[in-house]
């Protein structure tokens, strides 16, 4: 291999890992907030549901202001658009969890959540949009890789930020892991770059087919395979979602958050770990399998398995071990809808705006998380969680059916069409 070829390697396999270590910064925004919500009612007052609209607002802004951020990442080029992005992101991210400890209303608590949503998507695009230029011969994959940082780095800090909300307080936990997060998400960010133009090889996996035109936003949004791409991650987020905010309330009200189970630690403690873990474990893994199968049908076999883990879930799920094995199925088979989508994106409509095209395409899951209540409502009304998991099992299955016999169909049919009139316009 010649040496700038080497050094080309080396570059884009270093800018991924980086982005990895980015995301990791940013999963317990997400993934740890469970941990929060009843020490933040015992100590206020508030209501599970009123605390529940701060993960609403944390995943609206979260996801529906990346497409801008995406655009100011594909404007400002390979050299400033991700530097820029990732330190305005660790600023706010840090900002929001020190507010988060000071917080004595539920308005402060919005607020926080409000920009802590801000940086973590400004981050998440960022590293996103890098991984599908950098890897167009390993798409898959690399976005897996670095959503695989999101979903499972939280698990790195859940018991430690346990352990302190129990030890020192949930205020003591939100300032001092926002003050480590943001402090070096900042020293990170100079280093960030995208490729530019010709330094990544252009072949793509064989099972795979990409377009060679780059398509604008406004030429995307147009296209009726956004749109059916859309609906079809709304579904699965939504399911995802709701397992992902509800698991510490789903565990105590089936008795079971302080049962020990295993070397001194409680269901709810080893679950959300080896949640954490299997959804980070699936973006790699699923995204590599869609490398060698194609994006729809690993879409398929993702989300059958996950509409029967919440199926397992509702008939099984009261014991210890069977709530444990069957949370971690359904987090193993929704946390891949961030590999899958946003290489399926960039397979249609091209790299130049990449970034902010699979940007568009995550505002679904913003969309997705005003359904998240819903699962409460549902359970108040039915008077438990049964209904909630046929309802996201269902959700599940109607997408294995879109990816299959409409996703895959439309694609192949439309993708010469489009393509052809991409380049006349």
């Amino acid at each position: 291999m010649p040496s700038d070829s080497r050094m080309v390697a080396a570059d884009r396999w270093s800018q991924l890992w980086l982005g990895l270590v980015c995301m990791i910064l940013i999963a317990n925004l997400q993934y740890a907030w469970t941990l929060f919500v009843n020490p933040i009612h015992a100590a206020h007052g508030w209501s599970i549901a009123s605390i529940q609209v701060a993960f609403s607002i944390f995943v609206a802004t979260e996801t529906w202001l990346t497409p801008i951020q995406g655009w100011i990442v594909d404007t400002l080029g390979a050299r400033r658009g991700p530097p820029l992005m990732v330190a305005f992101g660790g600023m706010l991210v840090g900002l929001a969890w020190v507010l988060d400890s000071y917080a004595g209303s539920l308005r402060t608590l919005y607020i926080a959540a409000a920009l802590s949503g801000t940086g973590a998507g400004a981050i998440y695009a960022t590293c996103v949009g890098n991984a599908v230029k950098w890897f167009p011969d390993r798409r898959g994959l690399a976005v897996g890789i670095t959503a695989g940082g999101f979903g499972a780095g939280a698990a790195l800090t859940l018991i430690p930020i346990r352990m302190l909300i129990e030890n020192a307080g949930y205020q003591s936990a939100f300032f001092w892991f926002g003050v480590g997060q943001g402090v070096i998400l900042v020293l990170i960010a100079p280093i960030m770059r995208a490729p530019i133009t010709g330094e990544v090889p252009q072949t793509a996996p064989p099972k795979v087919a990409q377009t060679a035109v780059s398509y604008t936003p406004g030429q995307m949004l147009a296209t009726p395979v956004f749109w059916l791409l859309y609906v079809m991650f709304v579904l699965i987020s939504a399911s995802g979602l709701m397992a992902t905010a509800q698991i510490a309330p789903i565990a105590k009200d089936f008795g079971l958050s302080k049962v020990t189970l295993f070397l001194g630690a409680n269901v709810l403690s080893v679950a959300i770990v080896v949640d954490s873990v299997m959804n980070g474990v699936a973006r790699p893994f699923f995204g590599w399998v869609s490398d060698h199968i194609g994006r729809e049908s690993t879409m398929a076999i993702a989300f059958a398995l996950g509409g029967c883990a919440f199926l397992l879930l509702a008939y099984y799920g009261h014991t210890p071990w069977p709530f444990v094995l069957c949370a971690a199925l359904i987090f193993f088979t929704w946390g891949e809808i961030f590999s899958l989508f946003p290489s399926a994106c960039t397979d249609l409509f091209g790299t130049r705006f990449a970034t902010t095209n699979a940007m568009l395409l995550y505002t679904a899951k913003g969309t997705s998380a005003w359904l998240v209540p819903l699962a409460n409502v549902l359970k108040a009304e039915t008077g438990g969680w049964h209904a909630v998991f046929m309802a996201a099992a269902a959700m599940n299955f109607v997408v294995v059916l879109a990816a299959l016999f409409v996703l895959g169909p439309v694609r192949r049919r439309g993708a010469q069409r489009r393509d052809m009139a991409a380049q006349q316009a």
